[in-house]
């Protein structure tokens, strides 16, 4: 079986996970079924481990070289050629629309141990990003008129989820001032410490998308996912979406995590240090402990717009409904804030000229 498709017992339509009843539904007669009911479609994923694509065949008119890292399959319901990078999971047939989902892909050491199914349907992600549009001043007005929604989609994109332990020390220096005078001079005293923290903390679930294709600064910025709605990985989740696998393993994700952990323990241990004016540090050692990493599927909407021949992409959580995204500027208005701005601290130095004098 190099294709899954989830067909509706009783009207024989393709059937789609759905992300406000978190049920397959059927948009033909409404009929509605349990997601656990499928699991008997994924019951061999866990020892198949065999490459189920189909080959190219003579026929194809490919030019040397362009099958580089592609794969095609051959929709059931209508037969018609289905062509994706090698990472390529779930997607819909270009010619019949039938969501189908690549089992191999999901087989054997490949198979996720757990998602999180969409919480938040296409709507939701179109009205997120009307509502992004609307808390940005400085965004061109036409913008929200002029510009182009090309493409939106709904996609697992594939993490690494790391639990680590990390134990270490930081060391600062920091200072304190004393200021006072007489009626000869003005005093101030400036006082240095050494600061010393020790200590162990626990990280359960540090996230790291998987894909090569996937911007890492977006990904991280629609954080944080609550892992208390992840389920064990079933295919039929991927039924009406887009999916990959991972094409970026464990190993290769691992630095980053370690990064990123390393970062946080240094900031929980500079949380502790106040009452101080100047907090720098001067020496740190933070040892990670051998834990343990499961691979997920996580769910994000991707929209893609133009405007004046430019693109422009936002990724939406598909969980809790975080949008994030590069907008263009209006130079006028931007020139108007600063030119406000400048005046707002000229006034406010004005002031405080007069009073010192």
């Amino acid at each position: 079986m190099s294709l899954q498709e989830y067909k509706c017992p009783n009207c024989g339509g393709a059937i789609t996970f759905d992300s406000g009843t978190q049920e397959m539904v059927c948009p033909y007669c409404d009929a509605t079924f349990d997601v656990a009911a499928l699991k008997a479609y994924d019951d061999q994923l866990v020892q198949n481990q065999e490459s189920e694509a189909i080959d190219w065949g003579e026929g194809s008119e490919w030019h040397e070289g362009e099958q580089a890292g592609m794969m095609v399959y051959s929709c059931k319901s209508c037969g018609g050629e289905i062509v994706g990078d090698e990472t390529l999971g779930a997607t819909s047939c270009p010619f019949c629309g039938s969501p189908v989902v690549m089992m191999s892909q999901f087989s054997g050491t490949l198979r996720p141990e757990i998602i999180i199914p969409f919480k938040l349907d296409k709507a939701a992600a179109k009205a997120a990003l009307a509502g992004h549009y609307l808390k940005k001043t400085l965004l061109p007005k036409v913008f929200k008129d002029e510009n182009h929604l090309d493409e939106i989609k709904g996609l697992y994109v594939p993490f690494w989820l790391f639990d680590l332990d990390a134990d270490g020390y930081c060391q600062y220096k920091a200072t304190r001032t004393r200021a006072w005078k007489d009626s000869n001079y003005n005093y101030i005293e400036t006082s240095t410490y050494g600061i010393y923290r020790e200590g162990s903390l626990g990280f359960d679930g540090v996230p790291v998308d998987g894909s090569s294709a996937m911007n890492d600064e977006l990904m991280q910025s629609i954080e944080p996912f609550n892992m208390n709605d992840a389920v064990d990985f079933q295919t039929a989740y991927l039924a009406g979406y887009l999916a990959n696998k991972y094409d970026l393993d464990a190993e290769a994700c691992k630095s980053f995590a370690h990064e990123r952990i390393k970062n946080s323990t240094q900031d929980e241990f500079k949380k502790t240090v106040v009452g101080y004016e100047t907090v720098i540090p001067e020496s740190t050692s933070i040892r990670m402990k051998q834990g343990r990493m499961r691979y997920a599927l996580l769910p994000i909407w991707i929209l893609n717009t133009s405007w004046h021949g430019k693109n422009y992409i936002f990724a939406m959580n598909g969980q809790t409904g975080k949008l994030v995204g590069d907008l263009p500027m209006d130079k006028r208005a931007f020139a108007l804030w600063f030119v406000g701005l400048f005046a707002v601290v000229t006034a406010v130095l004005s002031v405080i000229v007069t009073i010192a004098g």
